[in-house]
């Protein structure tokens, strides 16, 4: 693995780590009862999550143009790399997601006392507080995992829905840029095609798996669902982004060949 593939897979990682520690904040906000700084929480990680994707986006391009002219590595093994570190990334916050329930608890508790995201920030990395972080690091237990014998009560289809559009939403742009290698008189339009996959996924994420989340937090507010149930919710949920993640691995493929018939024909 060169520099350039090593940056692409980085960036990646910190992607997908900070969408699968997003859902600590949604069970941060439950146990608090402060749901609307919870999501304010939730939302700086997606724009970490976004910025980092924004960096990427220019190694990622570099290195297509370099396979294309015959002086990169095969494309596609490339591709297997940076979905592999998106899957390592996946489970390695599955792990973390119940330190960093811990770390929004304080972080929640904290902005009460400051109101300032500014200052929130500041007051968080401070070396010293930084180097406190270790305390809130702990071991998943064991009744995490027994989230999914009961599930929250979210159905196998519902779960596979949500499995599905992370997979997709995961594989589109890499689809769309591996269709151009594949295609390459085509490369400008099947660039600007990814919108074929990553439209499904956001069709399902927002009209199905979003709101069917919120009702159930709504839920969880007004006590009539204990947090026992949110949380294997939750946990249900990430078993199935991570799933989702693996599953992309075998969709990039058929992905690309169809955004690469659809440059074809149109």
């Amino acid at each position: 693995m060169d520099t350039n593939l090593a940056i692409i897979c980085g960036l990646t990682f910190v992607i997908h780590l900070v969408g699968t520690l997003a859902y600590a904040a949604r069970i941060a906000g439950v146990r608090t009862g402060h749901i609307a700084t919870a999501l304010m929480l939730f939302n700086l990680l997606t724009l970490v999550s976004r910025t980092s994707n924004s960096f990427q986006a220019p190694f990622l391009a570099k290195r297509i143009e370099a396979g294309l002219s015959g002086a990169g590595a095969p494309l596609l093994s490339d591709f297997r790399w940076i979905l592999a570190s998106a899957a390592l990334a996946t489970a390695l916050g599955a792990l973390l997601v119940p330190s960093i329930q811990r770390a929004m608890l304080r972080a929640i508790s904290l902005f009460q006392t400051h109101r300032s995201v500014h200052r929130l920030a500041v007051h968080g990395l401070h070396p010293r507080r930084l180097w406190g972080l270790r305390r809130f690091l702990v071991l998943p237990d064991a009744a995490n995992f027994r989230c999914f014998l009961t599930r929250g009560g979210l159905s196998w289809g519902f779960l596979s829905l949500n499995a599905l559009a992370i997979a997709l939403w995961t594989v589109g742009v890499f689809a769309a840029l591996y269709a151009g290698s594949v295609m390459p008189a085509y490369r400008v339009t099947c660039s600007n095609l990814s919108a074929i996959i990553n439209g499904l996924a956001t069709i399902l994420m927002f009209l199905v798996i979003d709101p069917q989340l919120s009702f159930l937090t709504d839920d969880v507010s007004h006590r009539r669902v204990g947090q026992g149930t949110f949380r294997a919710a939750i946990g249900s949920l990430v078993g199935a982004r991570l799933a989702g993640v693996l599953l992309a691995q075998f969709l990039l493929v058929p992905s690309a060949l169809l955004i690469a018939s659809v440059a074809r024909h149109i």
